[in-house]
Formats: C-alpha cells, sequence, structure tokens
C-alpha cells in the first residue's frame, strides 16, 4: 500500500487509447484526454466567471484532472456502446465505482482515502463545475472527430462521434460558454479546409 502504486498507475493512463479498434491518422490516449479537458475547462469557466457567475476552481480541477482515472481498469469503451441502454450505463458506472473503491482502499494510505473517495466519484454533475466538465469531454470528442474528418477519415463513426459530441455541447445549460462555442470557436471550425465536409454537417445540427 502507498501512494506509490497511484503514482505508477499514471502509466496505465497513457498506454489506454481512445476509439480503439478504429482506424485513425492519430492516436490520442486517456492520459493526455484529461489534460486537455482540464485545459478547455479553465477557458470556458473563465468565461463563465467574467459573466458573474462563481467557480469553485478547486472542484473544477479535481473533476477534470481525475474524470477518467477509473478507466485503468475498464479501458476507454466506445460511447454508443456506453450508452446503447440506461441499464448498460449504470452496470458500467457501477463496476467503475466498486473497482475505484477497492483500489483507494487497497492502495491509498488510510489518511488519505476520505479525500480520494471525494476526488475520485463521478464528477458530471448539476454544478457548474460539472456542466463545465461534461462541455469540456465533450469538446475533445468534436477536436479528435474533426481533425480525423479533416484529414479523410471516412469511417463514419467519427461523423457520429462529432455529431453526437456536437448535439450535446449545444443542449448544456452553460449560456455564455455555448454561446461563445457557437459564435466564435463554431465558425473558425468551419473556416478550416477539410476533405469531409464539416462545415455542412455542423450547419444541419445548428438548425435542427
Amino acid at each position: 500500500m502507498g501512494i506509490h502504486k497511484f503514482f505508477m498507475s499514471m502509466n496505465d493512463l497513457e498506454r489506454i487509447i481512445r476509439a480503439p479498434g478504429r482506424f485513425k491518422f492519430e492516436d490520442h490516449n486517456v492520459a493526455a484526454h484529461s489534460w486537455k479537458v482540464s485545459q478547455y475547462a479553465m477557458f470556458f469557466a473563465t468565461i463563465e466567471e467574467n459573466n458573474g457567475a462563481t467557480v469553485n476552481w478547486k472542484s473544477l480541477y479535481e473533476k477534470t484532472i481525475n474524470h477518467d482515472f477509473a478507466e485503468i481498469f475498464i479501458g476507454d469503451i466506445k460511447t454508443p456502446v456506453k450508452h446503447a441502454s440506461p441499464e448498460l450505463k449504470l452496470m458500467l458506472t457501477h463496476v467503475e465505482e466498486k473497482m475505484m473503491e477497492k483500489f483507494i482502499l487497497d492502495e491509498i494510505p488510510k489518511e488519505f482515502q476520505p479525500v480520494f473517495f471525494d476526488r475520485m466519484k463521478e464528477g458530471k454533475d448539476e454544478t457548474i463545475e460539472g456542466r463545465l466538465l461534461e462541455l469540456a469531454d465533450k469538446l475533445d470528442q468534436v477536436y479528435e472527430a474533426f481533425a480525423e474528418l479533416q484529414r479523410g477519415n471516412t469511417d463514419a463513426e467519427f461523423v457520429k462521434m462529432y455529431e453526437n459530441a456536437l448535439r450535446k455541447i449545444l443542449h448544456i445549460p452553460l449560456e455564455k460558454s455555448i454561446s461563445y462555442f457557437k459564435d466564435v470557436m463554431l465558425q473558425d471550425i468551419m473556416a478550416e479546409d477539410s476533405v469531409i465536409d464539416v462545415k455542412s454537417i455542423t450547419l444541419q445540427i445548428l438548425v435542427e
């Protein structure tokens, strides 16, 4: 038992590839994903704070950095599989929670366990920090899918990934952040040269 085991597990996150089993021009691992999510969330939290919202920055960083740590136990399961049914989603969540609980009890020194139980719990909730995590997580899916479509990856899975993530972002109740995303970032995405017509896909979703 010791924090050494926890730190060594970070190497496992670097070896878990996102969107497994699909041809990709560029692979992305879970460790890098968590860092990018933290950066996205920090930016949008700044937008919200600049418009009068109160952000718990400590909570935000803890949620974003740790949100996929449990994937060291079950790997990166494709989003369509995870959400194939509410029952399956609940089962997978239960497995992650139980394995995370066992890891904390077995490997984390007792004096730090309460803190780890709090930090490693599901971070997506109705708080502003939980919503920022949801936005940032989906934004990384948008960017990963866009990078593949831009280079001409014809795997329909990446079109679905882009569409589904974009739709979810547009319905997250963070008015200022979503407005900035639509009015600035999406315009930049659509202005980029792309082998696959991402602009048409985006415009279709925006008018739904």
